[in-house]
């Protein structure tokens, strides 16, 4: 078999490859149009991200096999075009996440001593000791906003400098947390009691700008921010503004919502240190890539399970009347994930009726992958999400009973506090069907983009979410209400044609005295 390598990677991945017997090809200069021409000779081919492995590509590459993307993200490969030639996309996640981890660690240590604008200044022939004071990090409080691998890995640096660590992820148990020495705290709590924040969490319609004027406005004076993770999870222009006034003492930004970029608020800025996306640049995580790429794609064409596969057929053995659950599932796995709040860690899967008969352990795996797909920074497969869940402390388990309820087949998520989700597929075409949400029973399509409302049954409160919505121009696709008792506890579900901000969901929480208010994106 051919393998071709589209872009430079260790040359201890393309040895490794070439001594299990395959022969490597590789062309790192090959023009778009030499490349569409070439690659319907290969089995194989390995890109890093300057390389668009697109619909085109996959199309023109006919004995393709496998894609192996030589590092985390997989942007540049069109998944679903993939997929439907059959051919396995792997990737490498764990390669850059210690160079990642002290890249950040690098950026508040550059940051809270001023090395950059003192370089700088120095340099250029002034010598300002006075001007360029820091503040040591022994003894401070650094707040980690997303505690998986990478922020575990801050997190031990961070204590080696004396550091008190807490950190806010709601989808990691306090035991998990308590045995890397961190005090998992709310969100609220970590912003106000920080001296430091560093981000490392993944950027999603529920994260995009979750850093914005107001959460800056509630930080220490003097505090100071890092995010080496994703770019648009700071509003950069409120943050420039939080230290132009004063109110921060400094930031260290790596990402950017918008990248490349050479114009930034930020950068006029000399309590600013920024680097243009350097966290896995560095030799040794290049090298973990390349030889970690290799190692996968080797798996991938001799047939055997690669671990970092991304796009997984979910088994092309699944009975029919459980493939249809499969969408159904990660669709619940994220709602039941947005209204659980501080996640549950203990969860189970309940199969109700007849599909309880058939081997459906790829449901409660779908339902995992939609828990936690918009919570790590890595693709989230059938096949790493038992590690992810692992490694977030997540326990989960299977139930099943051939007696159903209202629906032939029925699936719920159960998990601590009351939170349950649950579905069905109805009708020829398998339709699917939100079916519970808490102890209501609806019957609802899933939406593009959802909103729910958990409040006290009144007259007026449809009406009232009706006009707040309609003076925002947001349009209701669908509206379902779901009540135990008149007058009491009631809960609204809507499905919306547009995405409802931080404003108006507290605008929608207030209109309806609602006690949880919720929305999410589940395209």
């Amino acid at each position: 078999m051919k393998i071709l390598v589209a872009e430079q990677i260790a040359d201890a991945g393309i040895e490794r490859m070439r001594a299990a017997g395959f022969e490597v090809d590789v062309k790192t200069d090959l023009a778009r149009e030499d490349l569409l021409e070439a690659i319907g000779e290969y089995d194989a081919l390995i890109v890093r991200s300057a390389t668009k492995a697109d619909a085109e590509l996959i199309d023109r590459g006919r004995g393709l096999k496998v894609i192996g993307r030589a590092g985390t993200g997989v942007d540049n490969v069109d998944l679903d075009a993939a997929t439907r030639h059959g051919i396995l996309v792997v990737n490498a996640p764990q390669s850059n996440s210690l160079s990642a981890a002290e890249h950040a660690m690098a950026l508040l240590l550059a940051q809270a001593r001023n090395i950059p604008a003192a370089n700088a200044s120095l340099k250029a022939g002034e010598w300002k000791r006075a001007e360029y004071e820091g503040v040591e990090v022994n003894g401070k409080t650094l707040a980690i906003l997303g505690l998986g691998r990478i922020g575990a890995l801050v997190a031990q640096r961070a204590l080696a400098f004396g550091m008190r660590v807490i950190a806010y992820d709601p989808y990691v148990s306090k035991p998990r947390a308590a045995q890397m020495g961190v005090d998992l705290v709310s969100l609220e709590d970590a912003l106000r009691d920080a001296d430091f924040v560093t981000i490392h969490m993944a950027r999603t319609p529920e994260t995009e700008n979750m850093i914005g004027a107001a959460e800056l406005a509630t930080m220490k004076k003097g505090a100071r921010i890092v995010n080496a993770a994703r770019g648009g999870l700071i509003d950069e222009a409120a943050l420039a503004e939080a230290i132009s006034s004063g109110h921060l003492g400094g930031a260290g930004i790596d990402v950017f919502a918008e990248e490349p970029t050479t114009v930034s608020p930020l950068f006029d800025l000399e309590h600013v240190v920024v680097t243009p996306h350097l966290g896995a640049s560095t030799h040794e995580a290049q090298d973990k890539a390349g030889v970690t790429i290799a190692e996968q794609v080797l798996l991938a064409l001799r047939g055997e399970l690669a671990q970092y596969a991304v796009n997984v057929d979910a088994g092309r053995e699944i009975a029919e009347g459980v493939r249809p659950f499969l969408p159904l599932a990660e669709k619940l796995g994220r709602i039941f994930t947005a209204i659980a709040g501080e996640a549950t860690h203990k969860v189970r899967f309940a199969v109700l009726g007849q599909i309880a008969d058939q081997d459906t352990r790829v449901v409660a795996l779908s339902a995992l992958k939609g828990m936690l797909a918009a919570v790590v920074l890595e693709p989230v497969t059938f096949v790493n999400v038992p590690l992810l869940a692992a490694d977030r402390g997540i326990e989960y388990s299977e139930t099943k009973s051939s007696s159903a309820r209202s629906y032939v087949n029925e699936f719920e998520i159960q998990g601590e506090g009351g939170i349950v989700v649950a579905g069905t597929v109805i009708g020829k075409n398998n339709e699917e069907r939100i079916t519970g949400v808490y102890d209501f029973e609806i019957e609802m399509p899933p939406g593009k983009f959802m909103c729910f409302l958990r409040y006290d049954d009144r007259p007026g409160v449809i009406g009232a979410i009706g006009t707040i919505l309609g003076e925002s121009a947001v349009n209701i696709a669908d509206m379902r209400v779901g009540r135990q008792t008149k007058g009491g506890e009631a809960l609204m579900c809507l499905s919306v044609d547009t995405p409802i901000d931080a404003g108006l969901l507290g605008k929608l929480k207030q209109g309806s005295g609602a006690k949880n208010a919720i929305f999410l994106a589940l395209a």
